[in-house]
């Protein structure tokens, strides 16, 4: 899968950040959330992200 980068919280790619699937889809990389009692699958996970990583990814036109 090749990903592009739209838009992160820093520059050196080691924080919350929204990516572009080369499948037109996204893929979000942030802190792994644990402790929240849903009943996800293993296959998946629940990251965290800043809102304001969303709204600069649609103020700029990204998504």
């Amino acid at each position: 899968m090749k990903l592009t980068r739209l838009v992160g919280s820093c520059d050196d790619g080691d924080c919350p950040t929204l990516y572009l699937t080369d499948r037109g889809t996204l893929a979000v990389q942030g802190e792994r959330v644990t402790g929240h009692g849903l009943p996800i699958p293993p296959h998946e996970s629940l990251v965290e992200i800043p809102v304001e990583l969303i709204r600069k990814a649609v103020r700029d036109d990204l998504i």
